[in-house]
């Protein structure tokens, strides 16, 4: 008969808004995938939580861990807690979901992607946006020259003001909209250029009360000369899409970052004498996600079964998009996305708006 693995027993840390919405219910209905309990400093929200989800509620992120029921954690709290909560849970000998970013700076990603390959534990930074076939289908479409030779990329995420006291913006918890938005046109370019991308300028606007990055822009480059343009902020219109400039014509994509599970992408092809809209299936990305952080798990267990550790980083573009990436890839992701976080930082030009 064939073998059973067991699910995976999956515990929360904290009640986000994010892990309501969107992460638990996609691991829910992930095969594999047990939501085991989740934990809030807050007793009333770890057991109002429990009660939607169907697990038991426990007192505290420590106690969680502690646990020997619990073999994975999801972490959807504040920014700046992501390292501590994370180094403590690959300590522990938990799997690791955490929700971007994975930390504030290059050298504290880094070290963590260290330690969980050394532990042969997953360690996977959730950005979502990868697990969609959208790009793997725009991929293919560049790849078959549908704009000829690329020399031109532009991406942005911009979203209206946030409610006053959000925690993305509160100094010591948040990241500002450099890490919270930033990210994702950061790992698109990364997604479709490859991982040789170097900053070469970029601007940054800093609110003069909280002192917090709200909105930027940087330019990037690839060793060949390819060009990333990439914008982000929260006192904007909203707009999320990515575009590809090349020799004979541009494509262009909108919804790139939060497709809802119905929609159905489209993509814009335009040259000198064609137009041409194509539709694409809907996806689910968040459920896609799920999936995919069980089978690494899987495999992560059947590799400690077999006494070797997994190995990570490895491919580098194209190797994340979709639902065929390879778990590989998503550690070299985030390391290259810290250190293009860690460039704009380095070299922006700060202007207090």
């Amino acid at each position: 008969m064939e073998r059973q693995e067991p699910p995976l027993r999956l515990g929360v840390l904290g009640c986000a808004d994010i892990a309501r919405r969107r992460t638990v219910p996609a691991l829910l209905a992930a095969d594999g995938v047990d939501v085991t309990a989740v934990a809030s400093r807050d007793p009333g929200r770890a057991e109002s939580f429990a009660a939607e989800v169907g697990c038991a509620a426990v007192g505290g992120y420590g106690a969680l861990l502690a646990s020997d029921d619990i073999d994975a954690v999801y972490i959807p709290l504040p920014s700046a807690l992501h390292a501590e909560w994370t180094e403590k849970a690959l300590d522990a000998g938990k799997h690791v979901l955490a929700e971007k970013p994975l930390t504030t700076d290059y050298e504290t990603t880094a070290r963590l992607l260290r330690l969980a390959r050394t532990r042969g534990l997953v360690l996977l930074e959730n950005v979502t946006f990868l697990h969609h076939s959208q790009h793997t289908a725009v991929q293919k479409m560049l790849a078959d020259g549908a704009i000829g030779e690329l020399r031109d990329f532009s991406s942005a995420f911009t979203i209206p003001p946030l409610p006053a006291g959000n925690t993305q913006f509160l100094p010591g918890l948040g990241g500002g909209a450099l890490l919270e938005q930033g990210v994702y046109p950061i790992r698109a370019a990364l997604r479709f250029l490859g991982n040789d991308l170097d900053v070469t300028a970029a601007v940054l606007h800093v609110d003069g009360g909280t002192g917090m990055v709200v909105g930027g822009r940087a330019l990037a480059c690839t060793p060949g000369g390819v060009t990333a343009d990439l914008a982000f902020g929260v006192r904007h219109s909203y707009r999320t899409g990515c575009e590809f400039a090349g020799s004979a014509g541009r494509l262009l994509t909108d919804r790139a970052f939060t497709p809802p599970a119905a929609y159905q992408p489209v993509v814009r092809i335009e040259r000198q004498d064609h137009r041409e809209e194509i539709t694409l299936p809907p996806d689910h990305q968040w459920a896609n996600l799920g999936r995919f952080f069980a089978r690494a798990v899987g495999a992560a267990r059947v590799a400690g079964a077999a006494g070797a550790a997994r190995t990570a980083p490895g491919p580098g573009a194209g190797a994340e998009a979709g639902t065929g990436g390879e778990p590989e890839a998503f550690g070299a992701g985030s390391l290259h996305q810290a250190r293009l976080v860690s460039e704009i930082e380095e070299r922006a030009r700060r202007i207090t708006v």
